[in-house]
């Protein structure tokens, strides 16, 4: 697996894997419409990829899933402010892929923040899974870290 910039002719089938994806929450704890904002809004992806923050996850020439990636300024401190992967490839490592492809695209990171909602038992359990630490628990949401040695 490989990420790249979003390409403009991609959006409209992003934002269907998008839909796909968060459509399947229901399965791991969310009532139906449990879902982030915008996740399906081709307005709103269109943005991301302007702002260059919408990265769409390859396998070879097949889209499998994308995420939307927030660096600071000196690309020290990363906040991954989604990943989704098409239902299809649900529970095949491409997630796992997926994290991995977005702390090697930021090579000087020695931080990645995210969240994700705490009744979300799939999320919760992958992110743990990688590493990741809980450092808050706001409104519903486990915020959580990883540091990487600098």
């Amino acid at each position: 697996m490989y990420i790249v910039k979003a390409e403009t002719n991609k959006i409209e089938k992003i934002v269907d894997i998008s839909i796909r994806a968060f459509e399947t929450d229901v399965n791991v704890g969310g009532a139906k419409g449990d879902c982030p904002p915008d996740f399906d809004s081709v307005e709103w992806h269109k943005q991301m990829a302007s702002e260059g923050h919408l990265y769409q996850a390859m396998i070879g020439k097949d889209l499998v899933g994308a995420a939307i990636v927030f660096p600071d300024e000196t690309e020290k401190s990363i906040y991954i402010g989604r990943i989704f992967i098409d239902s299809v490839y649900h529970r095949k490592g491409y997630g796992i892929q997926l994290m991995d492809c977005i702390e090697k695209n930021f090579p000087c990171a020695t931080e990645f923040n995210l969240d994700t909602p705490c009744w979300n038992e799939r999320t919760n359990a992958f992110y743990k899974k990688l590493g990741y630490r809980i450092i808050k628990v706001e409104d519903g949401f486990n915020f959580y870290q990883k540091r990487k040695d600098s």
